[in-house]
């Protein structure tokens, strides 16, 4: 059985949007602004470097995490404003 509290918050929960190539190019260029935000950084550089880019493995992967997350936001943030 569903809680009654439960019942009455599904009411106010947004519209969760479809994926579409729209959503797609949201996400990747937030992941590269995020990724060229890490190559101007004064960070350490600490741990092994990807051949062809002068950014480390960590330094990638939490520039790539955080340009999700960032993209996420913005494609929540425009459809709850139905532009997306």
């Amino acid at each position: 059985m569903i809680s009654s509290i439960l019942l009455a918050a599904a009411g106010s929960v947004p519209a969760t949007p479809v994926w579409s190539p729209t959503v797609g190019i949201i996400i990747s260029v937030s992941s590269l602004v995020a990724l060229l935000l890490t190559l101007v950084s004064k960070a350490p550089k600490v741990g092994p470097s990807l051949p062809g880019l002068p950014v480390t493995v960590p330094a990638f992967i939490g520039a790539m995490a955080f340009g999700h997350v960032v993209g996420v936001g913005i494609v929540l943030g425009l459809t709850n404003i139905g532009r997306l």
